[in-house]
């Protein structure tokens, strides 16, 4: 199963502005960042898994476009969001 509401609603609520701020860029790449988590571990398991593969790549260079954003915007808060979601540079 991919990310719970309850998970949803505390990782909005931990990095957005308030509790229904969905759409800042913060909040977007920590979603991603839980959901490609959870894929991550699913092809772990899973080796064949091509379909699934396909769209962890994707969401990675999603995750990639909104961080390169960031940095464009603002690089002490891109410094901040990696070390908290624990994403290498």
């Amino acid at each position: 199963m991919a990310v719970t509401k309850e998970r949803k609603a505390a990782l909005i609520k931990e990095f957005g502005k308030s509790e229904t701020d969905s759409g800042n860029s913060d909040v977007q790449i920590a979603l991603l960042t839980e959901r490609i988590n959870h894929l991550t571990e699913h092809l772990k398991v899973n080796k064949k898994d091509h379909h699934t593969r396909y769209g962890l790549l994707k969401l990675v260079g999603q995750r990639r476009s909104l961080l390169d954003y960031i940095i464009k915007v603002d690089i002490a808060r891109y410094r901040v969001l990696i070390k908290k979601l624990g994403i290498r540079k």
